[in-house]
């Protein structure tokens, strides 16, 4: 089954004496707002984003050991990864059922062919308005397979920018990583977003492991608190460190993670840490793919069928 999201519009259609009076109304509160930031100060409060009107949709697309997330706001799509080569055709089954024929953003979060194995696949089946990776190269057949796609299509890659914000509708997505230029580790390039919708958020957090979580509590830990968390790195040990996860502080955790596979993922330590904490875990190899719906104050969780 693939979810709609309902739309709900507020009625704006009022007489013109009414939108003046809002008008003035509005205006004086906005006023007031300023006068009482520039009298008391806005040191630890929070940004404010807009209400949410209309559902929003993530998918966490069963690629096996890989990841491949689908999110819908309205009318507006993005991709974050596109598992491996083998599920290029897959996933772009699965947007076009969805009804989608346009992607606002694709993020590739870093160069690993179980993250961008697919994104030529979907790059050249889509119309995309922005390609999101972070700013390394790699020497792989499937990275210069996304990269020639790119260049057919006469896009440009966009360099993550810390701090730097972009709307899907009415959800705002802010950049939480990587934090610096250069790594050892090809998975601490990892391209983290935080994804806000009303009151609630999730953060992706691709392959990023201790490192980019800690440099992350030390440059944005004040907004890392979140309802759901894309554990990182398939949860591998090498990721979700106890700090991090107490700085996230989420309701719920999504593994993307192939059934059997070789490399023993999710690793132990990582599941007993997560139910230490009481937070529900969500897994692709045990519920196929999973998907989340937020109408901007509840988050619901389904599975998809056919």
């Amino acid at each position: 089954m693939g979810i709609c999201g309902q739309e709900q519009y507020f009625d704006r259609r009022k007489g013109k004496t009414d939108n003046m009076k809002k008008k003035v109304i509005n205006l004086v509160f906005a006023l007031v707002i300023v006068l009482l930031v520039n009298i008391f100060g806005n040191e630890g409060s929070q940004p404010i984003y807009n209400e949410a009107t209309s559902n929003l949709e993530v998918h966490f697309i069963d690629v096996g050991q890989a990841d491949s997330i689908l999110i819908k706001s309205g009318e507006e799509a993005m991709l974050i990864d596109a598992g491996n080569n083998a599920d290029g055709d897959m996933v772009v089954n699965y947007i076009k059922e969805q009804g989608i024929n346009k992607l606002k953003y694709i993020i590739g979060t870093h160069p690993h062919e179980d993250h961008i194995g697919g994104l030529d696949d979907v790059i050249d089946n889509f119309d995309i308005e922005k390609i999101i990776m972070p700013k390394i190269m790699h020497t792989t057949k499937t990275f210069e397979d996304v990269l020639s796609s790119i260049s057919n299509k006469g896009l440009k890659i966009t360099y993550p920018i810390v701090g730097k914000e972009y709307t899907l509708n009415d959800a705002t997505l802010i950049i939480l990583a990587p934090n610096s230029e250069e790594y050892k580790e090809l998975n601490n390039y990892s391209v983290v977003v935080k994804l806000i919708h009303g009151e609630n958020s999730y953060i992706f957090t691709g392959d990023a492991e201790v490192l980019s979580e800690k440099e992350m509590l030390e440059n944005n830990i004040e907004i890392l608190d979140s309802d759901v968390l894309k554990i990182g790195h398939h949860g591998s040990t090498t990721s979700t460190s106890e700090e991090f996860l107490n700085a996230v502080n989420p309701k719920y955790a999504v593994i993307s993670v192939g059934k059997d596979n070789e490399y023993g993922h999710p690793h132990r330590e990582i599941i007993e840490l997560l139910g230490e904490k009481n937070i529900e875990v969500l897994r692709t190899d045990e519920m196929g793919t999973i998907i989340s719906t937020s109408d901007g104050t509840i988050i619901d969780f389904y599975t998809y069928t056919h």
